[in-house]
């Protein structure tokens, strides 16, 4: 079986590497963009790790001999998963690497836009030390925290930011009746609705799968104008000009993005310039010990397919 890594930006595949040479498995690397450079360079792969080398239909009806694709990472945006199914492709990610960092990531900027440290900071270092400039900030025993889908990331989530003696209401029909354990026992499930109308923070860690622009004009309005919205998921959830428009004309308080919906996120975008909006580039999975354990998890994934064995992280559902 050939295995190829189609494509990846890391400093290294030292850890890909050692395990293939343990198990005694030729690879490639490749360093492919474009659906023409898979279709022309893959076609005796058998199994393929691919970061963001678009897998269309095109490409997967074109590779005769591949039967697996495994993500680095979780979202599978860049796979047509209907078409991979229509050709008895299976579909792998890695849903479980950084979980806790994430969930940490969101407890940073929750804490970063409640107690407007980025905000302070600036002023400080512009001359201004003066705490009343960051005028009104509230008693986060005194809060409620909406977490918008309780899975691996928010149910971590929700464990941390408790200690910080917030009100946590939840929003996921799919978990409801899995959280219902004493460990979760803290969080009050409520509707769509109820949740934008009740939280003073609302952190967003859902899938992207029918949530583009679930956070538009209409949900701006209804949220406090004192909250906050924090999204560490996807990018595309939250309607960038309708935030934009909620910051500036004060509906909501502020707003901090690891995801956009384009990525990096424009330069010229207005968000940048508004001292209530916080940004980081798509880093919120990172720590040495979650990539390392992504790129682990994707070589023994293909390990297990080459040596027959059962797949962990299966995408998509074939019709065998």
């Amino acid at each position: 079986m050939k295995v190829i890594i189609t494509d990846c930006d890391h400093s290294d595949i030292q850890i890909e590497t050692a395990i293939f040479k343990d198990f005694n498995i030729d690879f490639e690397l490749q360093q492919n963009k474009t659906a023409a450079d898979l279709i022309k360079n893959c076609q005796q792969a058998t199994v393929v790790i691919n970061q963001y080398a678009p897998f269309n239909e095109e490409v997967l009806s074109s590779l005769p001999n591949l039967k697996v694709i495994i993500r680095y990472g979780v979202g599978v945006n860049n796979i047509d998963l209907d078409a991979a199914t229509k050709y008895g492709v299976q579909v792998c990610n890695v849903p479980d690497y950084g979980t806790q960092e994430v969930a940490d990531h969101a407890l940073a900027m929750t804490l970063a836009l409640t107690r407007k440290i980025p905000l302070m900071d600036k002023l400080v270092k512009d001359g201004n030390w003066d705490y009343q400039a960051s005028v009104p900030i509230y008693r986060h025993s005194e809060q409620t925290v909406g977490i918008v889908g309780v899975g691996r990331i928010g149910s971590a989530f929700a464990l941390k930011v408790k200690a910080l003696g917030m009100k946590i209401i939840a929003f996921d029909t799919s978990a409801e009746k899995k959280m219902q354990t004493d460990e979760y026992s803290f969080i009050e499930f409520v509707s769509f609705d109820e949740l934008v109308e009740q939280s003073d923070v609302i952190s967003i860690h859902c899938p992207s799968d029918q949530a583009m622009n679930l956070f538009n004009k209409s949900v701006f309005t209804k949220m406090k104008n004192s909250a906050y919205v924090i999204n560490v998921s996807r990018g595309g959830i939250i309607d960038e000009e309708a935030l934009y428009n909620a910051l500036v004309t004060k509906e909501i308080a502020g707003a901090a993005l690891d995801v956009a919906v384009k990525e990096p996120i424009d330069k010229a975008s207005p968000l940048l310039t508004l001292d209530q909006f916080i940004c980081t580039p798509h880093m919120a999975w990172y720590s040495e010990q979650a990539a390392q354990e992504l790129k682990r998890k994707v070589a023994e994934e293909a390990v297990r397919y080459v040596q027959g064995q059962t797949l962990h992280y299966p995408v998509n559902k074939l019709n065998n």
